[in-house]
């Protein structure tokens, strides 16, 4: 059920094609290095390749782990900006907020009916997502976080979601759902497959996952000064020589993957270069390759407003609406509740 960015995804049976792909973001917070090498670059290699991209803005997901979102409108419009810089094209692209497309919300109801509590709370992810945000109780919200998921992919009949591993599970439910309304109402839904990664995971620089609510990582509108501070706190060890040894040195060898990955260099490269350099020359290579790779995107950014990014929404969500209130009529009529009124 997973595949990898190099993979010949554009054929299928030896037949050129088009995929429909759906990813998305929470908009929590500013988005990382780990995004961008996680998933934002793998959207603009797709778009490029010419496949279908949609990408959902989850805001109601938002709530389901935190009592004061914040200023959720800043917080979107600065994410489209980030894609917009990043290299989206925002007239093959379509990004929409999940609030927007009252529909997901209808579609919901009846995936629910196709799950059970059980498979729900012992979902890996939640029970990761539920530690993280140190909360007391789960809210419904949160405990049905992968059926928002679901309908968020299902409704436009994605083939590829590009995931992470640890948000496999959640793919793992969209699938359970689509078979299981397929076997009970009618073929309707493909199954998606997950799109991985061939970029490691960056881990923070406090050796957690990179995450926004952590404040671990680096911002792609961070300026240079930031970027040393943050850079100068993170943790390595003792030892003077630089080597890439991931279990047995890992915060060294994490450092050395994010310099790697933005000078586009293997980390057992970077390493050698450094040798008996110590941690201050880590750091300092890792400083300098960070504020190479971010400078473009910087300038990028710089040159879109609001209104560019008003724009790419305004037609993101009324592609969306009509998609999903297609796929809403075609499951009313499927499970018989299309009334002749």
């Amino acid at each position: 059920m997973t595949a990898a960015i190099s993979d010949p995804i554009d054929q299928r049976d030896g037949v050129p094609c088009q995929t429909k792909v759906l990813t998305g973001d929470r908009p929590t917070g500013a988005l990382h290095l780990g995004h961008y090498f996680g998933t934002l670059a793998n959207r603009v290699a797709l778009q490029r390749r010419g496949h279908d991209l949609h990408i959902v803005i989850a805001d109601y997901q938002v709530i389901a782990d935190r009592d004061r979102p914040g200023d959720l409108s800043r917080i979107v419009f600065d994410l489209v900006l980030d894609y917009l810089a990043c290299g989206l094209d925002p007239m093959t692209t379509t990004v929409f907020p999940h609030s927007a497309v009252p529909a997901l919300n209808q579609l919901m109801l009846p995936f629910l009916s196709l799950v059970g509590m059980g498979e729900l709370s012992r979902n890996p992810t939640i029970k990761d997502e539920i530690k993280l945000a140190g909360q007391r109780s789960v809210s419904g919200l949160m405990l049905t976080y992968p059926v928002h998921q679901a309908a968020d992919v299902l409704f436009c009949k994605a083939d590829l979601v590009p995931v992470g591993r640890d948000q496999l599970p959640h793919l793992e439910v969209t699938r359970s759902i689509a078979r299981r309304f397929n076997e009970r109402y009618g073929a309707l839904f493909p199954l998606p497959e997950g799109l991985l990664s061939d970029t490691p995971v960056l881990a923070g620089f406090d050796g957690r996952k990179m995450a926004k609510s952590l404040g671990n990582g680096i911002a792609l509108t961070d300026d240079n000064q930031q970027v040393a501070s943050t850079v100068r706190a993170a943790r390595t060890d003792t030892e003077r020589v630089i080597t890439f040894e991931p279990e047995r040195r890992p915060h060294v060898a994490n450092l050395l993957r994010i310099a790697a990955v933005c000078s586009e260099r293997s980390p057992s490269e970077v390493a050698a270069e450094i040798g008996s350099g110590g941690a201050a020359t880590l750091k300092q290579r890792v400083i300098d390759s960070v504020i190479d790779f971010l400078g473009p995107i910087r300038e990028r950014r710089a040159g879109f407003t609001d209104t560019d990014a008003r724009r790419l929404l305004r037609r993101g969500v009324e592609l969306a609406n009509e998609q999903a209130e297609a796929t809403l009529r075609e499951v009313r009529e499927a499970m018989s509740m299309a009334y002749k009124l």
